[in-house]
């Protein structure tokens, strides 16, 4: 709030409080000459007015109500918040400060997760036998701080935080196999993740399955921790500048082919065969895809040979896709949920997955570290 909005509700407060307090003094000192039965001599409809003492209960409860006023200035930031921040104090993060709405909040919220995670490490991480997660999780948290306060963090603290991530996967996975675990990460999703998901996480048109073995990143545990942690950020680049119409009908024609499932469609061969040639060309659709069209995890980029299509396998949506592009964002989740709570939904989605087979994008040596995404071109991504 600015020094002018300040100083003007100061002063309409303090007004407003002189005005109320000068009424009641004003009136408790008036005496009016009364007849000799006590009244004022005013009558109206048969009723005399008397002039009897204001109760005691009343004067109490009023007089107390502007003396709590005056301590209320002295406790909290009331007058000129911008010069005086009162006396009363929160801790948030481990340091004492002045109180505000705000610091107040991230005080209860601290407060709240505290028991949160005292419950998450004797009632859950120990009946998942899981209790060796604890150690690792007070050390990720603890590079977590740091990254935040630090303007100028070490280069490799980003590396050291995902490591530590990466080290909770085992305990997601047992995790994923205790029914109290399930439980809670079942309402994190319903409350976080169903939005886009679907209550039955199967998802949508543009938003991905979690119940199949189709993963764009890969769907173990160490992979759902790191998209529920950083998120992803993905895309499909638009072609038509760059092959044309002509262009983008023969690669349409020739991914439909790679898929082998498509009922109904008259492949054009002569299409095909250009479309594969524009595919392999280095600079194109290979880059990401691979030679045989079944993606990459470590790039992101879907398998173009199975069934499992993010925005539809039909002819016009491939070449609408080719033409003008995909993008989509799946957001972080660590300043939202903590790394408890993730532990918890990442355990959730792990046992939705089906894992009877292996996926069908295979990782291959591209960029194994880049930023990861969960909506890509075509096909759905979990």
């Amino acid at each position: 709030m600015t020094f002018f909005w300040s100083s003007w509700i100061t002063i309409l407060s303090i007004m407003c409080w002189a005005f109320i307090l000068g009424i009641l003094l004003m009136v408790l000192k008036f005496k009016p000459e009364v007849e000799d039965d006590g009244t004022t001599g005013h009558e109206y409809d048969g009723i005399r007015e008397y002039d009897k003492a204001l109760p005691k209960w009343w004067l109490v409860i009023f007089f107390g109500s502007i003396i709590w006023g005056v301590a209320y200035w002295v406790f909290f930031p009331g007058i000129f918040p911008s010069k005086w921040e009162g006396i009363t104090t929160v801790e948030v993060d481990g340091k004492t400060l002045p109180w505000t709405s705000k610091n107040e909040l991230y005080s209860e919220l601290e407060s709240n997760n505290k028991v949160f995670t005292d419950n998450f490490e004797k009632n859950i991480l120990a009946k998942a036998d899981a209790s060796g997660a604890t150690k690792t999780l007070a050390s990720l948290s603890e590079m977590q701080a740091t990254m935040r306060r630090s303007e100028k963090p070490p280069a490799d603290l980003q590396a050291q935080i995902d490591e530590k991530i990466a080290e909770l996967s085992p305990y997601v996975e047992k995790l994923s196999e205790n029914p109290n675990a399930l439980k809670v990460g079942s309402r994190l999703f319903l409350q976080n993740c169903a939005v886009c998901h679907g209550s039955n996480a199967k998802g949508a048109t543009g938003y991905p399955n979690l119940t199949d073995n189709d993963w764009l990143y890969g769907g173990e545990a160490s992979n759902i921790l790191t998209t529920l942690h950083n998120g992803r950020v993905g895309g499909m680049a638009a072609w038509r500048d760059q092959l044309g119409e002509d262009g983008i009908r023969a690669v349409s024609e020739y991914v439909l082919s790679l898929s082998g499932n498509q009922p109904g469609y008259e492949l054009d061969k002569a299409q095909v065969a250009q479309g594969e040639a524009i595919f392999k060309e280095p600079t194109n659709c290979v880059l990401c895809h691979g030679p045989e069209g079944k993606g990459m995890i470590s790039a992101g980029a879907p398998n173009l040979t199975d069934n499992i299509w993010l925005y539809g396998g039909d002819r016009e949506t491939i070449r609408e896709t080719l033409r003008y592009g995909r993008a989509g964002v799946m957001p972080e989740w660590e300043t939202k949920l903590g790394n408890e709570r993730i532990m918890l939904l990442a355990a959730y989605v792990y046992s939705l997955s089906d894992r009877t087979v292996q996926p069908a994008a295979k990782a291959t040596s591209v960029a194994a570290a880049m930023p990861k995404q969960v909506v890509s071109t075509e096909k759905t991504v979990n």
